[in-house]
This record gives C-alpha cells, structure tokens and sequence, in this order.
C-alpha cells in the first residue's frame, strides 16, 4: 500500500511539474512569432473596425435562391417568440398548425403559446419547491442542491416539456390568451420568479432541518404556490378553464361560437394523435449509439416524464426525417442555430464563414470534441419541414420553420446543407410511423440515466 501510495504521489509531482508559468523569455519568443507582414496590418486594421463575420463570409458560397425542395410539408405563415427562449414552445405547437388549419378549413391559425408557457413556468416552480425538500439534508454546497438553485425556473425545454403540458392543460388558440410584455420579453418575470423560488427554497430547507414534518413542508409549498400563481398572473394573465371561440374559414364562412376546455380543444385538434407517440432521436458522438438515454430530472412537471431519446448515427436519423417529411409532417428539431449562419439570406452552411484564413489559425475540433469543451451545443428549436434529394436519393439540404419573425432568414425559413446537419443538428422528433423496429425497441428498453449537468445539456 505504501509502495503505490508513493508512485501516484510521484506520478502527480511529475504531472505537476509540466505546468509553465510565462517567463520573460518565453514571452519574447511569443512576441516574435508575430511577423507584421502586409496581410497581418490590413487584417488587424480591418477586425479591429469591423464585425468578424463581415470580413470571414465567403463570397463564393452565396446562393440567395437555393431555397427550392423535393418534399417540403404543406406549412403556412411564420411566429415569433420575440425576445424570449421559448423556441421548444413555439416548435412543438408549429407541428401541429397545420393540422389545426386542416381541422377548421382556414387559411392561417396559432396557437396560444402564452397558455402553455404560464403552465410550465408554474409546474417547474413546484418542481424546484419539491425538490429543495427532498435534498433539504444535503449541505447547501451539494453539486445537486446548487445545479437546482442555479435556475428555478427558466424559459428552456424540449419536447418532451411540451408533451407533459399538453397531456395536462390542453391546447387553445391564440386569440384565447394572447401575448403580453412579459411573454414576448421574459427577462425581467423569470429573474424575480427565481428570487422569489430560492427565498422559499431556504425557507423549506430550514423548516426541514428544524424537524418540520412532511405534511407541514407541503403545507408551506403549497402557500408558495399560490405567490407564483399571483406574479405570473400579474405578467402574462389568467389561463383560461374554458373559452368561447368562433373563426372564419376559407369560404368566409363564419362559425358559430363554440366554447371548449383546453383539454376539448386539444381533442378536437388533434383527435387520435398523441403527443406520447413521439420519439426523440439524438446524434451524440461522444457516446455509444443505439442506446435509450436519460436526463436525470429533466422535466418540468412533478409527474411528468424526463427527457430521454435514443442515441443514433445521423444517417439514420435523416432517413427517419425524410420519411416524415415525405408524408406532410413537420418534425420537432434543436441544433446549434448561430454557427455559420447567413442571415442575410437565410442559409446554414459549414463554408459560410472562413474564420481560419481571416486569423490565420486553424480550427480543427470535430462534433465530439466541440460538445465535451461545450463550444457546441443546442441552442434553438425550430421545425424541420423541407429536405431536398438528389438523384442518387441522397439529402442536398433541408429547412426549418423559425419562430423569429417573417424578416429573419428567408421569409422566417432557414435552409441549411446536409454537411451542416451533419455537425450542427442534434436532435429530432418524429412519430413513430415512421421510426424503424429495432430503433423502437431500443426506445422501449430501460433507459441509462445521465446527469442533468452533463455536458450535453
């Protein structure tokens, strides 16, 4: 025991002893590598007066009408999520617009995003109250107990939030609860929501150090329910138990008025489609493929289900998505949105932007390795609703529905090249019609739990 006591403290000494602290003529050496050549001075004379992106676009790459597709879903009109980040939100509810358009024969239709989001900022906050008294008897330092305090609440989620919602507020249509201030501008609601939640969170940690029984912890969660209740009324107002809802059709025909439940409504809109016969498909390279994975609490309500998918390589992942495309439905879909992105025309593609030729450096991490230094990650969802096939049957590119506004992108759509989809696209959801046996099975076997601070996520 003492011999290897000894080595692996010999082993850290020699470890430690590759540290370099920059000395002057280590710092000299650097300095001098720098050759001030003409190129240098007009590129430093041009970022040091310009944004990068203007200088690094690569001319040779525009092309402002490649937005034309062999299948493209039957998608009308563009949303707008404003300055907030409920993109999962407004993704999962754009699925299903056109078949709510269908449902009613009209030419436009939305759904009230606002609805949903009053819910899940609710069910997370009693999440987060639970879950401070079930960690009250870990320190306050605990890795678990500070990833929770970290952020209560926030506007993030994914499909499967938006799953756990509609099972169990419904659906209803924008003109039910519209948006106010505070839901296209969130900023401002969550970080006092959160001030308020970690306030109550030490107070339930306390009672439950102090001896407080698990009758009187609910009785003091259920109170500070009721103030959340009142903030998020005051910004975004009260979501309605029913409405009464009238539309005109594509014949100008004006219907009656008819009143609903949001969870009737829901019914109504979507009939035997269910939001639980949704799979999600993730391509993560720094793990194995053809495994069910689980985000360990991942979730936004209490009894809800976490986040979990199976994990594939991307050629699979694209068949399933062609497939789906192929038979009019749109896809839920998160990639990592600002990388080599072309606003002016709309366009995602790995050539965009020649970063390395404007410093002169290179960039040679791949997918793995941006996710485990988390230079990549999702961080937008949008609905996939295009794919353009080559003759050989192979995907050119593709396209996504956005929920920035008709004048972002190309029309509110943003085209992006199969090679991009390839390093950028992380995940999709898509029924499972179309999801092929053995990944089904995959989907159904017990799922490794990861987490809810891994690098992923």
């Amino acid at each position: 025991m003492k011999k290897l006591l000894f080595a692996a403290f010999t082993a850290f000494l020699a470890l430690g002893s590759t540290a370099q602290e920059l000395d002057q003529t280590a710092i000299k050496e650097i300095r001098a590598s720098l050759k001030m050549d003409a190129y240098t001075k007009g590129m430093q004379n041009a970022l040091s007066a310009n944004d990068i992106n203007k200088l690094a676009k690569n001319l040779a790459n525009i092309n402002e009408d490649d937005h034309r597709f062999t299948y493209r879903v039957d998608v009308k009109g563009i949303t707008d999520q404003k300055s907030s980040g409920r993109c999962w939100l407004f993704t999962s509810l754009n699925m299903f617009r056109p078949k709510a358009m269908e449902v009613f024969n009209v030419n436009s239709f939305e759904f009230s995003q606002n609805y949903l989001y009053f819910w899940d900022i609710f069910e997370k906050a009693n999440l987060f109250l639970n879950n401070m008294i079930e960690t009250a008897d870990q320190p306050i330092d605990d890795r678990l107990v500070q990833w929770y305090l970290s952020s209560p609440v926030s506007d993030g989620g994914m499909w499967s939030s938006f799953a756990n919602l509609v099972d169990k507020y419904g659906m209803i249509p924008k003109s039910a609860m519209t948006e106010t201030h505070s839901s296209e501008n969130t900023r401002s609601m969550v970080k006092f929501i959160n001030l308020k939640l970690k306030e109550d969170g030490l107070r339930l940690r306390e009672a439950a150090n102090s001896g407080a029984k698990a009758k009187e912890l609910q009785a003091m969660r259920q109170e500070m329910m009721k103030d959340i209740y009142r903030m998020l009324a005051l910004n975004l107002g009260i979501p309605p138990s029913e409405f009464t809802w009238r539309y005109e059709d594509k014949d100008n025909v004006v219907s009656a008025y008819q009143t609903y439940t949001p969870l009737e409504f829901k019914q109504k809109v979507l009939g035997d489609i269910q939001v639980s016969d949704y799979v999600m498909l993730m391509n993560d390279p720094t793990r194995p493929f053809n495994v069910h994975y689980e985000i360990d609490n991942y979730r936004n309500v209490e009894e809800g289900v976490n986040w979990h998918y199976v994990n594939l390589a991307n050629d699979k992942i694209k068949a399933m998505a062609i497939e789906s495309i192929k038979n009019n439905e749109a896809l839920y879909a998160s990639c990592d949105v600002g990388q080599q992105l072309d606003r002016d025309y709309g366009i995602l593609d790995v050539d965009n932007f020649d970063y390395e030729s404007v410093y002169g450096v290179s960039f040679t991490m791949d997918k793995a390795e941006r996710i485990q230094t988390k230079s990549s990650g999702s961080s937008h969802g949008m609905a996939l609703v295009a794919v353009d096939i080559d003759d050989k049957g192979n995907p050119v590119k593709w396209q996504f529905e956005n929920s920035w506004g008709e004048s972002a992108g190309h029309k509110g759509y943003l085209t992006f090249t199969d090679e991009w989809f390839d390093e950028y696209m992380f995940r999709i959801v898509v029924h499972k019609k179309f999801v092929t046996p053995e990944v089904l099975e995959i989907y159904e076997t017990e799922a490794t739990m990861l987490p809810a601070w891994d690098w992923m996520f």
